[in-house]
Formats: structure tokens, sequence, C-alpha cells
């Protein structure tokens, strides 16, 4: 434990010296990788990368591993808590992911309505972006400052649209983002009355969905306990020395086996059957 403590405390030591350390400045094309980079991107997340939630991964397993190991004894036991400690990370980024759709989906239309009063009044497609960093929701604000910087420092308007889309990961960026990228290529007369109709059919979408997922919640939410609950009935097992002796035979590992098993399939089948159809990107 002091071992593990002293790991903790310089980690910690190390990212602090590492915060102190000024981010580049220099225009950079966002090339599309994994889809674990495009999940970072989903989520918003931009100060770590694929191998950092890698190693966040491994990291937890060890700790849900040893905290486990050290209750129970047993190390069968031990393995599975180990799996699903590992899987935290992930689980968090995919919820954080689904968080940031949820909350961009409610003021995308009053972005599309401040970016169609500042081409009425006049501004070029540059400048009516990059003043949404500035004027438009907050949630938003960070990416457009993003693309004032790159586009500031010299990037080219298509490949600053390309990073803004990129750090969006958002079907409804991709979608604006296409329509701007044709006005800027062929012209369009009717930018105004695009955005209009496109405001409006994002707020009936909103509203919608947002009715769909509440009827939806405590249905997904039971058979979430209904998939844990086995696990933690496991747990408070494991502190008993004859059901420990139980699981680290040939036998019980069988079941633990099983159960993992059946606890993924069930879990999976859950997500398919209650998820709402998703919007498709344009990419």
């Amino acid at each position: 434990m002091a071992l593990f403590l002293g790991l903790m405390l310089g980690a910690g030591l190390f990212l602090v010296w590492w915060s102190f350390w000024p981010r580049g400045d220099k225009p950079v094309v966002i090339r599309r990788d994994s889809n674990l980079r495009q999940l970072l991107a989903r989520a918003g997340v931009e100060q770590v990368g694929p191998a950092g939630v890698v190693a966040a991964m491994i990291g937890c397993g060890m700790v849900a591993l040893l905290l486990v190991f050290i209750l129970t004894r047993a190390l069968p036991i031990a393995l599975c808590f180990g799996l699903f400690g590992a899987l935290v990370p992930w689980v968090t980024l995919n919820w954080q992911a689904k968080k940031r759709r949820t909350l961009l989906r409610d003021v995308w239309p009053d972005a599309v309505d401040h970016l169609r009063s500042a081409i009425r009044a006049g501004l070029t497609l540059p400048e009516a972006l990059i003043q949404l960093g500035d004027k438009g929701p907050e949630e938003l604000q960070p990416a457009f400052r993003e693309f004032a910087r790159d586009y500031r420092s010299g990037l080219r308007f298509m490949d600053a649209l390309d990073n803004l889309k990129f750090r969006m990961a958002d079907p409804v960026a991709d979608r604006l983002i296409a329509a701007l990228r044709l006005t800027r290529e062929v012209g369009g007369a009717d930018i105004g009355n695009l955005l209009s109709t496109l405001a409006e059919f994002l707020r009936e979408d909103a509203r919608t969905r947002s009715e769909l997922e509440s009827r939806q919640s405590w249905t997904v939410n039971a058979a979430r306990l209904a998939v844990a609950a086995p696990w933690i009935v496991l747990l408070l097992l494991g502190t008993q020395p004859d059901a420990v002796r139980v699981y680290q035979t040939f036998t019980g590992l069988l079941v633990l086996a099983g159960g993992l098993v059946v606890s993924v399939i069930c879990y999976q089948l859950m997500l398919k059957i209650g998820a709402l159809p998703e919007e498709q990107r344009v990419l």
C-alpha cells in the first residue's frame, strides 16, 4: 500500500509539473485516427490521448484487482473485478460523450441563429464562425476559439473547418460544416433560409429525442441494475471463507467465466434493444 501511494503521489506531481508547459500555437491539420481517438473527440477530452486512456484502463484494472484480492483473498474473483475496473475509463468516456451530445443538441439551434444573423449582417463565413467563439453558446465557444486560432495562424479555411468538425465530433456540426463548405465553394444566396430551416429542424428533433430518452431511461437503468446485482452479491460472498474456497475450484472458475460471458452478452443486448436511432455523421 505504501508503494502504491508513493506511485500515485509521483504521478500527481508529474502531472502538475507537466501542466506548466505552454501549448504550441502552430496550425495543425488534425488527422482522423482510431475509434478511441474519435471517442475522445466526442467526449470533448483534448488533454488525454489514446495512450493515456489505455494507461488509465490498465491502472484502474490493477487497482480494482488488488483491492478485491485484499478483501477476498480469491484471485478468480479479483480477476473478474479487475476486468470491470479496466472498463471504467471506457464507460466513463462513453457516458461523457453521450452527455456532451445531448448538451450540444440543445444549444446548436441558438448557434445556427447566431450564424445566420452574422451572415445577414454582412460578415464573411470565417468572420461569422469566429464571432461564435465570443457570442455563441458557452458550450460551443472553446471549439470556435480553436477554429479562430487555426484560421488566424495561416491555416486554409477548408482545413480549419475540417479541424473544427473533428473537434466537435457531432452530427449537427457535420451537416452545418458541409453546408458552409458547399457555400464557400460554389456560392449560395439562400444560406440564410437554409440556416433558418436547419435551426427549426434541430429544435424539433431535440424536443422529440428528449421525450423518448426520458421514457426509456428507467428501463435502461433497471436493466443495468439487473446485470450488476449478481456481481455485487458475489463481492459480498467473497468475504466468507467457505464461499471463497468454492470459487477457487475448477467448477467455481467455470461458474465465474459463464457468469461473465452471460453478463456481457445480456448487457450488449440490452444496449441494442434500448438504443435510439443515432444520427449518422457526414465524414
